[in-house]
């Protein structure tokens, strides 16, 4: 059987190739489509979430409970993205990291960052539509390999003070 050609762009990933993503510390940022302010609105420093925001919030916080090898230490949702650091690691879970369906017959080898990734946007983008809220991501997401605690402790002061620095924000 032959099957027909495609000629699609091959893109670099914008992953790390010296690393699997699997246990570690991560820093990652995820926006939506061109940078539209879905999540809600800042008003004198504080954060109003819409219903989506609220949504988006509510799936941060339990991804634990859906990938048992990942914690969130710590998230902010913002007007038009996310920042968040989550914690992977096998000793979570019982000393596993699992994350392939065995009932599917061709398992993705992804990394388990990036099922962690690709099920919050699709959680939240089905919300969106279950809800008729028009809504839409960015392709693709941020991340950056926590190397040490101040590395760790620099990007959670970021995050925490990101609604108060939003007028100074590259995302804003």
């Amino acid at each position: 059987m032959n099957l027909p050609e495609f000629d699609f762009p091959i893109r670099k990933s914008p992953r790390a190739d010296f690393h699997d993503y699997g246990e570690g510390c991560y820093f990652i940022t995820i926006c939506t489509k061109g940078k539209r302010h879905y999540f809600g609105e800042i008003r004198n420093g504080e954060m109003f979430l819409s219903e989506i925001g609220r949504y988006a919030t509510f799936r941060l916080e339990s991804i634990n409970a859906h990938h048992p090898y990942a914690i969130v230490q710590i998230s902010v949702v913002m007007p038009n993205h996310i920042h968040a650091i989550i914690y992977i690691s096998p000793n979570l879970n019982g000393g596993r990291i699992t994350f392939r369906d065995p009932n599917m017959a061709y398992p993705l080898k992804r990394s388990p960052l990036a099922v962690i990734i690709g099920n919050f946007k699709q959680s939240v983008t089905m919300f969106a539509k279950k809800h008729n809220i028009e809504f839409g991501w960015q392709r693709s997401y941020h991340d950056h390999i926590i190397r040490g605690v101040n590395d760790g402790n620099n990007i959670a002061a970021y995050i925490e003070n990101n609604v108060s620095k939003w007028a100074d924000d590259c995302f804003h």
